[in-house]
């Protein structure tokens, strides 16, 4: 009998031994950066994808976001994800396109067109490509896609409807060569800047403007900074999350179907999001002041010009004029 509950003994300590070293090694916690603060759709991407990585995991893996800037500008989490010195970051895919320039075709002045362009292109053939060459150029892997929305143009100065309106202003624009060479084709004064830098620049007047969607409008309070929004609707904000490649090929097989899965599931959860929350935070907006104004002409100006100057000058950058063919076929639009 004695021997008996020594056995028994031992077997439990054996066990809680097993369980405790099993949950101290399976407690892995990664970082995920992100340049928008609580309540954006970056926000609300990155959560659901550490609920999901967690259900998918049984808890062996979870996340750690790191809103507004945290870790750093968008461009330097990239740079950090490549060394393997970070493990995931959500940020605007204008910010990935110096370090892996096909991705720039969702830049592109007025190629996507709605939410359901962007998830057809994000989730199908095209994104598919885009996470490879993301992987063999920057060392980083595109593992889900949020959508935030149109960036529309706000600035503290005056309403804008024309192209000529627009060049009284001074707007800040990402250390993009596509969107900077659109402000430029339209006649703008653009001023690259990096994200975690733009409240200030805005706050202090060191630029007049700025362009992103109303989601990350009403997240970031620029209606404290800004007073009018025009609706242009050159570029349907899409922001991946990238994890870094060395830290993903660490992984075992079913950790990296976990991630992937995670990664599906919140990119869904993303599109739900911006469904539900958009017109309501518009609404917002004109009620803390902001004054909306669309642009003259059905922005007929600033369309052709933006697609005539910057499409033909970027061929060579996103893979050549075959490839944003193909994807104007995908739309079922006309090739160029």
């Amino acid at each position: 009998m004695k021997y008996k509950n020594n056995n028994a003994i031992a077997l439990s300590l054996t066990t809680a031994l097993l369980l405790g070293s099993s949950s101290g090694f399976a407690a892995t916690t990664w970082k995920i950066a992100g340049g928008d603060s609580e309540g954006s759709s970056q926000h609300a991407f990155g959560l659901k994808f550490v609920e999901q990585l967690e259900a998918n995991t049984n808890g062996q893996f979870s996340g750690q976001l790191f809103m507004s800037s945290q870790l750093g500008s968008e461009q330097d989490t990239v740079v950090e994800a490549g060394l393997g010195t970070l493990d995931f970051s959500i940020l605007a895919i204008n910010n990935v396109t110096p370090f892996s320039p096909t991705v720039g075709v969702f830049t592109l002045p007025y190629v996507i067109q709605s939410l359901e362009e962007a998830e057809l292109l994000t989730q199908g053939e095209v994104g598919a490509e885009l996470v490879e060459n993301t992987v063999n150029d920057a060392g980083v892997r595109i593992v889900g896609w949020a959508y935030t929305g149109f960036r529309v143009l706000t600035n503290s100065k005056q309403p804008i409807e024309t192209l000529e309106d627009l060049q009284q202003v001074i707007v800040r624009v990402p250390k993009n060569e596509i969107m900077i060479d659109t402000y430029k084709a339209w006649g703008g004064n653009p001023t690259p800047m990096a994200w975690s830098e733009t409240f200030t620049a805005l706050q202090q007047g060191v630029v007049d403007g700025q362009d992103n969607p109303y989601v990350t409008v009403d997240a970031m309070k620029f209606d404290t900074v800004q007073k009018y929004v025009t609706n242009i609707r050159y570029i349907f904000s899409i922001e991946p999350l990238i994890m870094s490649e060395s830290v993903y090929q660490e992984q075992t097989p079913e950790t990296q179907q976990a991630i992937i899965e995670a990664g599906k599931v919140a990119t869904k959860h993303s599109a739900e999001f911006l469904t539900a929350n958009e017109a309501r935070i518009k609404q917002q907006l004109v009620e803390k002041g902001m004054v909306i104004s669309d642009p003259a002409n059905g922005e007929k100006e600033w369309i052709e010009k933006a697609t005539t100057a910057v499409w033909p000058k970027h061929y060579d950058s996103i893979g050549g004029k075959d490839k944003l063919n193909r994807i104007l076929r995908l739309l079922g639009r006309n090739e160029v």
